[in-house]
């Protein structure tokens, strides 16, 4: 036991003082890095990246991490921070180094030890890293740094790599004790120089002008077997990428694969682009029991509904409550529509309200395995809910399938990344009078037939009477996605405003506000609403939401009484000069509207449903004042896209302005771009049209 002992720790000592390149070196800065104060090609930047490095060996288990940072800004000192990669109890940092290097020269290391930090996770909950701080930054700092992670196993992992030669029976790893990397290659700031590499194990280097997507390379003379998380041995590593057309992976039959890029822009931050991570330049590596992509998603899917139709099997305690929940004489609809309703009563777990100032902490939800432990506990998570629902509707003696797909608003699905852990959400496809119904039982205080917007238009893989596939949901209607803006404006002589609005809902921005009031008390909720709210207010008006109706119940809409006071503040140009000048629309973004500020678009444009909005505001005048200007009735329309129309009617005292914004596209490409904001830009134009409260009689309708 000594000996073993000594021996691991003799190599595990040999691989954390490994040379490069597992072991990145520090660099003597250059004359132009020292005195750097911004960069041209990044205007205005808080820092940039000079170098970032990494590399992981997997026969080792073990990876490395170097990176270089001008500090630019203020700003940019917030980079001083280093957060690591996650790691499991049991990992090893070794060869941990840090500086801070000042323009002047002077260089002050690192003594600190890795701190305990919690951040943002891919899925907004927060999680504990290790992290670095480098000391003494100031603007115009160089931060270097550089590390290594050792994985628990590692010595496991060093003492096979140490008998190789002279140990000819077959060694056996579990999924535990290898993992293919996936470089995260673009982030908030330029990056001058990258270079990543990945050392597999050598079963699987790639040996030949095989495609890209799949080598299947079994070398003989390596008598290891990778086994996945299911006991299935793996034949091939496969790898995707997002990168620019011009750049290409580096590949080496001895070495394994590197990449080497220059000059990589900041993640792109244009207004309503798809989810960032489906824009990201990136890389992806899987050891995989199939021989490519293709073949994966074909065996996959069988397996994944295979599974799925055994958790979700009508136990007799489903038969039994479903028996009371419907009646025989019910029709398939109605049928679906009460099972839905009953499975939408029970508490969601990823729902449930968490009020400010709650004591003690809440209860650990227990993960069903069956769906009938669901139906037990009264309660579980929106995929158990859903695989619920689904059991219920084959209990009942209906046809239903399910679905599973990549949530719209977190990423796109990605056929090469060969792992089903990218989908996130369960919804039922059900066939009943005729037609294919798509419905979302997970997504608490969602209508039937009703889905939310993050899964329609989201790919990822469905059951159906010829079997499982690869597949994708419809899109969303726009016509049924409505909000209805009625107001009741007073004006008195000096332009000071009272009033109420009257906003009724549907759809998505419906099922939005209830969810939230799931999440938070009364009162957040109706802060959260006020500050929507003031986004489309004049300047100098205040709007506070009274109250809601409907809130509790998704099949009726949801409205929301507001209050307005505040004045009118006049413009300084000439025409206001003679009165109050006055907005023709009192609801609108007023001087922001999307897309208008950008020249050219480099991302899609991904308005996540469409929709209708439309405002009937009736202006009541001071006795004895009129207006003056204000636009002609409008009708602007981007044919088969969108149409904005304004209409104005005057009378004795009053003006009403009626206007309606038309959606019917969720997507738009590149090449259309210009189209588009050629509509937005008119849109905006009309939201600046003014009128004049002057003296006199009462104005004629347009």
């Amino acid at each position: 036991m000594r000996t073993r002992l000594v021996i691991l720790c003799a190599l595990v000592c040999l691989a954390m003082t490994v040379s490069t390149p597992l072991k990145a070196q520090f660099r003597q800065p250059t004359s132009e890095e020292l005195k750097m104060t911004a960069d041209p090609m990044a205007p205005g930047a808080a820092a940039v990246y000079l170098n970032v490095e990494e590399a992981e060996n997997d026969p080792l288990h073990f990876g490395s991490y170097y990176g270089r940072i001008k500090v630019l800004t203020e700003k940019g000192k917030e980079l001083a921070t280093v957060v690591m990669p996650a790691m499991k109890s049991g990992d090893k940092i070794g060869n941990l180094k840090g500086r801070t290097i000042h323009p002047d020269g002077t260089v002050i290391p690192m003594t600190g030890k890795p701190e305990d930090v919690m951040v943002s996770g891919p899925d907004g909950q927060q999680v504990a890293r290790k992290a670095i701080t480098l000391p003494n930054v100031e603007v115009g700092s160089i931060l270097e740094y550089s590390f290594q992670i050792m994985l628990d196993d590692t010595p496991s992992m060093l003492a096979h790599q140490g008998t190789l030669r002279t140990a000819p029976s077959k060694t056996i790893f579990d999924a535990d004790s290898f993992a293919a990397p996936i470089w995260n290659i673009q982030g908030p700031y330029l990056i001058h120089n990258a270079h990543y590499e990945f050392t597999p194990f050598r079963k699987y280097m790639y040996r030949s002008e095989n495609s890209p997507e799949a080598h299947n390379n079994v070398d003989s003379n390596v008598n290891i077997s990778l086994i996945d998380d299911r006991g299935r041995e793996v034949h091939s590593l496969l790898w995707w990428q997002h990168l620019p057309p011009d750049v290409k992976m580096n590949i080496s039959s001895g070495t394994g694969y590197s990449l080497d890029m220059t000059d990589i822009p900041p993640a792109p931050a244009e207004e309503w682009m798809p989810p960032i991570e489906s824009a990201l330049y990136k890389v992806g590596f899987i050891y995989c029991y199939d021989k490519s992509a293709f073949t994966y998603w074909m065996d996959e899917v069988k397996l994944w509904s295979k599974d799925i139709d055994k958790v979700a099997d009508p136990s007799d305690a489903i038969k039994t409550a479903v028996g009371g929940l419907i009646a025989a004489t019910d029709s398939d609809l109605d049928k679906a529509k009460k099972l839905y309703v009953a499975v939408q009563g029970l508490e969601n777990t990823d729902f449930s309200r968490k009020k400010a100032g709650s004591v003690g902490k809440q209860p650990k939800a227990k993960t069903a395995k069956q769906a009938g432990d669901t139906w037990a506990q009264k309660s579980g998570s929106s995929e158990d809910i859903a695989t619920l629902y689904l059991a219920m509707l084959r209990a009942a003696g209906l046809t239903a399938y399910a679905v599973k797909v990549v949530d719209r608003d977190r990423d796109n699905f990605e056929a090469g990344n060969v792992s089903l852990s990218q989908l996130d959400s369960t919804l039922v496809y059900l066939s009943a009078a005729g037609k294919q119904i798509l419905l979302d039982p997970g997504e608490k205080m969602c209508p039937f037939e009703t889905v939310s917007w993050r899964h329609s238009y989201a790919q990822g893989v469905a059951e159906s009477a010829q079997g499982a596939s690869v597949a994708a949901t419809p899109m969303q209607q726009y016509n049924d996605n409505t909000t209805m803006r009625m107001g009741d404006i007073s004006l008195d002589a000096q332009g000071g405003v009272t009033g109420q609005v009257r906003i009724i809902m549907t759809g998505q921005e419906a099922l939005r506000w209830r969810q939230e009031a799931l999440r938070y008390d009364d009162d957040e909720v109706k802060k959260r609403f006020d500050r929507q709210l003031q986004e489309i207010m004049p300047e100098g008006v205040e709007a506070h939401v009274d109250h809601f109706l409907g809130m509790g119940d998704p099949y009726s809409n949801l409205m929301a009484t507001v209050n307005l006071k505040g004045s009118i503040e006049g413009s300084k140009d000439t025409a206001a000069a003679k009165g109050i000048s006055l907005p023709v629309l009192f609801l609108g973004p007023h001087g922001h509207e999307p897309f208008v500020s950008e020249e050219k678009r480099v991302e899609p444009v991904d308005m996540r449903y469409g929709g209708r909005v439309s405002d009937q505001i009736t202006y009541r005048l001071p006795e004895g004042k009129t207006t003056e200007g204000g636009p002609q009735n409008s009708n602007i329309a981007w044919t088969g896209h969108a149409q904005f129309v304004v209409k104005t009617t005057a009378s004795a005292g009053q003006i009403v302005v009626s206007d309606t914004l038309a959606r019917a596209f969720t997507f738009a490409k590149q090449d259309e771009y210009q189209d588009l904001r050629g509509f937005y830009q008119k849109v905006a134009a009309a939201d600046q049209e003014k009128w004049v409260l002057l003296d006199g009689t009462a104005p004629k309708s347009n």
